[in-house]
């Protein structure tokens, strides 16, 4: 099978290691499968036949030899499906496992965005100083809940699964923030899911494109 990930060339040095495509490389990596690269530059995510494969223009986009797709939970989803490793082992494992993608997406990713990106993008602006403390009192009670739900827990579900990439790929926004600190159990859950060689393999592997590709 013939796996391609689509993944920008270049990006400036705060945002490499974070770019998405970092979700199914790791994904890709646990699962022992190679892929190939379709890189974008030169405002190549903005032509009509990139945006018939990715609508937003974003990264990544998935295809193999039987479906294309984009949206980085969707796509490790689906890698899971073709990984022995990966794939869920019952019904309710998988349920959980989606839900628990979707939630780091929908319920942690949101608040973390909130937190980090108007400093990187709006550094200096006289709006900054009094928003962050509303961001940070939204993110704390979505760390306080999922805190609650990993103590004595390795793991989002009984074993490792899709779902921690996402939700360490999420984390890792703010893993150097007191707010994240303040859950020594999340700084722990954390630091498994970025001690896995998988994880190092695909990091390693974004931030060798960016190399090979810096103006």
């Amino acid at each position: 099978m013939t796996i391609t990930i689509s993944a920008f060339a270049w990006v400036p040095p705060f945002a490499q290691g974070y770019v998405k495509d970092i979700r199914p490389r790791w994904a890709l990596a646990e699962a022992g499968l190679d892929y190939d690269l379709h890189l974008l530059s030169d405002g190549a995510q903005d032509h009509a036949d990139y945006r018939a494969w990715q609508p937003f223009g974003q990264v990544p986009a998935y295809r193999d030899d039987t479906v294309e797709l984009f949206e980085s939970g969707a796509i490790v989803l689906h890698i899971a499906s073709l990984s022995e490793v990966l794939a869920p082992q019952s019904k309710q494992e998988a349920a959980h496992i989606q839900a628990w993608v979707i939630a780091a997406l929908n319920s942690i990713e949101p608040k973390v965005d909130n937190l980090i990106l108007p400093a990187a993008f709006h550094a200096g602006e006289a709006w900054i100083s009094g928003f962050r403390p509303h961001a940070e009192h939204l993110l704390s009670l979505r760390l306080k809940s999922l805190s609650g739900w990993m103590k004595g827990r390795d793991w989002l579900v009984d074993r490792f699964t899709v779902a921690d990439i996402i939700m360490a790929t999420v984390l890792r926004g703010v893993q150097a923030e007191p707010i994240l600190q303040d859950h020594p159990n999340l700084v722990a859950y954390l630091n498994r899911c970025l001690a896995r060689p998988a994880f190092k393999k695909a990091l390693d592997a974004q931030l060798d494109t960016f190399t090979k590709n810096a103006p």
